[in-house]
């Protein structure tokens, strides 16, 4: 595939290279052939290579794409008023947060500087635990956040949390497995190594197919209904955090979790129109299809199948909390009210704000795309969410 897209420099091009390096050798320590997960893995995580243990800018203008605490302090703060009314309303909530993939400490910044501002009463917060796999932005996290206390760091999920969880565009960073249906029945999609030479050399990542077991084709509703050809993601590595997750609140005995991503439930993620998958590659603010390309300098992500998250939660205990778009999440959790914080009447502030909050809410932007997924248990959403909950869709 030929891509048009920015040029890496020497440095960056050399790092690739040592990636490829390392998952070419695992590739042939495993016989020719690894999942597309562990390829995935590898190329995200990998020890000072991977796409986020590596030193290169990921978010905002420098880097390859933009989340939504990056665009506007407006997204952290709302998330700050919803989490006081979650403590303050539920008993069995301790005073503390759990953040999965901080990335730049952005968005911990905005909650606690809102908490730390006392417009929205106070709760007290005894601490906010960040879980982060990545060395270096765990050190970029500490730099920017050294001026709130209560932060700690976390290596792996605690045995138990009480309080609210929060995972900003988490679910989509985890590895995924591609399967296509094939002519004798459903393969499971691996990554090999094209040869160049007699000498058995490295070659270049080719896919390679093989059968797949029924367990892996299970999360796709009526999957013998797909026709040949049709090529999808699903998500064992997610489903394995979510029921980790469970276990985690049900033994805290009390806590809500919410997961802010982009995706479908299940019913819109396997459409026969849908039937290239949903994996795509961000570079420098260009998405395209090549998970090949530049290892280790560009993000790889596929969407949610919300309903496999919302299913392994139930299925550990927890309780389904509310399900909605983006938009009508943070249009009901107040954000428009913190908008007006600046008055209108002030057009240099009020107006980059203001477009901010659009992007985050236009159906044609991210209002739509974007989906919250609430679970928890001993705890409840505010009754004004109903009016938007699309649980009946999951």
């Amino acid at each position: 595939m030929q891509l048009q897209l920015p040029e890496a420099s020497v440095e960056a091009q050399r790092a690739s290279r040592l990636l490829h390096n390392l998952i070419a050798t695992e590739i042939r320590l495993q016989h020719g052939w690894i999942s597309f997960a562990r390829y995935m893995e590898l190329l995200l995580y990998a020890p000072d290579l991977g796409y986020y243990s590596g030193g290169a800018a990921k978010l905002g203008k420098d880097g390859d794409f933009t989340t939504a605490p990056e665009i506007t302090p407006l997204f952290g703060a709302t998330l700050a008023h919803l989490t006081t009314e979650l403590l303050v309303s539920s008993p069995a909530l301790q005073p503390q947060i759990l953040e999965f993939g901080a990335g730049s400490g952005q968005l911990a910044y905005d909650i606690l500087t809102e908490l730390a501002s006392g417009e929205n009463g106070s709760v007290g917060l005894q601490a906010y635990y960040i879980v982060e796999l990545s060395a270096e932005l765990r050190a970029r996290q500490q730099l920017k956040l050294q001026a709130f206390p209560q932060v700690q760091w976390l290596d792996r999920l605690p045995e138990s949390f009480s309080g609210v969880v929060i995972g900003n565009e988490v679910l989509d960073a985890m590895p995924v497995e591609l399967v296509l249906r094939g002519a004798e029945g459903w393969l499971q999609r691996g990554v090999g190594l094209s040869q160049t030479g007699a000498d058995g050399g490295d070659g270049q990542f080719i896919y390679i197919d093989r059968p797949a077991e029924p367990a892996l084709i299970a999360q796709i509703p009526d999957a013998e209904s797909l026709t040949v050809g049709h090529l999808t993601e699903v998500h064992p590595v997610a489903i394995g955090f979510m029921r980790s997750l469970g276990t985690m609140l049900k033994a805290g005995q009390g806590g809500v979790a919410l997961f802010i991503d982009y995706g479908f439930p299940a019913a819109e993620y396997y459409l026969q129109q849908r039937d290239q998958g949903t994996l795509m590659c961000h570079y420098r603010h260009h998405a395209h299809p090549d998970p090949f390309y530049l290892p280790g300098l560009q993000d790889v992500t596929a969407h949610v199948d919300f309903t496999a998250m919302a299913v392994a939660a139930l299925d550990t205990g927890l309780d389904l909390l509310g399900y909605s778009s983006q938009a009508a999440f943070l249009l009901e959790a107040g954000i428009g009210k913190l908008l007006l914080r600046t008055p209108p009447e002030n057009a240099l502030a009020y107006l980059p704000q203001a477009n901010a909050l659009q992007k985050l809410v236009s159906p044609a932007e991210m209002g739509e795309l974007f989906k919250v997924l609430a679970v928890g248990i001993n705890a409840e959403l505010p009754a004004r969410f109903a009016s938007h909950d699309r649980s009946h869709r999951l």
